[in-house]
């Protein structure tokens, strides 16, 4: 099996779109429950209302891989499966470091999905000296000191950093200068970094933030044209105002 250094997933060379990027492992994720239930088949309608999208846009997205189904049978599974792993880059070999071991970095090493979906879970990195050595989902912690050595020692291009807030950007540079080029960033700030370097941000505040503005859109509506929807709106945005996070003021909107 190849490592994560030697090939690099094809999808920007061949155009496809990053929405379409975007919704793959989506399809991944139904199409692998249909294989582990020995079905051979699927229709574009069945496939589009498991992985949530609409059925035009799933052929869309197919058309751009080269598979266009058989009118009447629709998708072969296993074949799409292995496609669309290919497409991801996920029948190769990732190893991936996890910076920060707390709470969630050690919740993030204990995760069984990793080896199961293409990523190795090369080394787990703490700045606390207390930590170095003590075992985490089987894997002995490292010290940051030493991570340019477990970077290169180990062939890793995809980091993940579940650090405090203050402490990711010194964590993004020294990865990115050892040669990582994919990040996931849990810590909640942004991160700069050079060009050629993607990052991925997942804020789990950030999404309840979204939903609480849904939640409260329903409540409104639910409250009718009598006042009282501006009146929760009113609340709403007081009790956001008062709301500080661990850094000061929580952003409304922090980009990805």
């Amino acid at each position: 099996m190849a490592t994560g250094r030697t090939h690099r997933p094809a999808t920007r060379s061949r155009g496809i779109p990053e929405a379409t990027v975007a919704r793959l492992p989506l399809y991944l994720r139904a199409l692998t429950a249909l294989s582990e239930r020995s079905v051979p088949t699927v229709s574009s309608e069945e496939l589009a209302a498991a992985a949530g999208v609409n059925s035009a846009k799933l052929r869309k997205d197919f058309s751009y891989l080269g598979s266009y189904g058989t009118r009447g049978v629709g998708y072969d599974v296993e074949y799409l499966v292995y496609q669309i792993s290919r497409e991801l880059g996920l029948t190769q070999d990732w190893p991936v470091v996890i910076v920060g071991i707390g709470n969630l970095g050690a919740a993030l090493a204990n995760y069984g999905g990793f080896a199961s979906r293409g990523f190795r879970v090369a080394a787990l990195i703490d700045a606390d000296p207390a930590m170095a050595g003590k075992p985490v989902a089987g894997i002995g912690v490292q010290h940051t000191d030493e991570l340019e050595h477990i970077i290169e020692s180990n062939g890793v291009s995809i980091g993940v950093i579940a650090t405090p807030a203050g402490a990711a950007q010194q964590v993004c540079d020294r990865l990115v200068a050892a040669g990582v080029t994919s990040i996931l960033n849990f810590a909640p700030t942004v991160l700069t970094v050079p060009d050629g370097v993607d990052v991925r941000k997942v804020d789990l505040s950030i999404e309840l933030q979204i939903l609480a503005f849904h939640e409260q859109r329903k409540a409104g509506e639910e409250a009718g044209p009598d006042g009282s929807a501006a009146a929760t709106a009113a609340r709403a945005a007081a009790v956001a105002g008062d709301r500080k996070g661990p850094d000061g003021d929580m952003p409304a909107v922090m980009p990805a």
